[in-house]
């Protein structure tokens, strides 16, 4: 005879549409998540982002998601260049990250790393742990975001190093 298993049911709380997303946001900071910087570059302009909603889709072929809200500053260079690269950094790219991720201008968040280009033009961050450069294949709405899949053209990886992480509001290394 089986034993069956208990799961106990949580009431949820009742709360207010801002008190729903603020409840959701600090939910959503105990996910750790690795810290990209993703780049365009092409007619639509030199642009970057900081990014921790990436994701792998499938390996045939190979495929990422990436999130890109509608607002940020990168927003008309991405849709308009249709493609993009994903640069996975290191623990040495906090302040990198804290740039792209920011206010600064453009121009100076590309400056104090060195960038080359693999093959669709975006720049690819030469000391990343791991740089994915793609086609931006399909954009769908995500609410605030748009969900942009983009199949993998090339990849570049360097050996060693830590990862960074985003989680708690907070970055971290491992």
């Amino acid at each position: 005879m089986q034993a069956s298993a208990k799961i106990a049911t949580a009431t949820p709380s009742v709360s207010s549409q801002d008190e729903r997303k603020q409840e959701y946001r600090d939910a959503m900071a105990r996910l750790g998540a690795a810290v990209n910087i993703v780049t365009t570059d092409g007619p639509g302009g030199l642009a970057g982002f900081a990014a921790t909603a990436v994701c792998s889709v499938t390996d045939d072929p190979p495929t990422l998601l990436v999130c890109l809200n509608r607002t940020s500053s990168a927003y008309p260079a991405v849709t308009a260049n249709q493609v993009l690269c994903v640069n996975t950094l290191s623990h040495s790219h906090e302040d990198l990250s804290r740039r792209f991720g920011g206010k600064t201008p453009v121009k100076e968040r590309f400056e104090g790393a060195s960038w080359s280009v693999l093959e669709t033009g975006a720049p690819a961050l030469d000391d990343a742990l791991i740089s994915l450069d793609c086609k931006v294949r399909t954009i769908s709405d995500g609410g605030t975001h748009d969900i942009l899949i983009c199949e993998v053209l090339a990849i570049k990886e360097n050996e060693g190093g830590q990862a960074l992480i985003y989680f708690d509001r907070r970055y971290h290394t491992i």
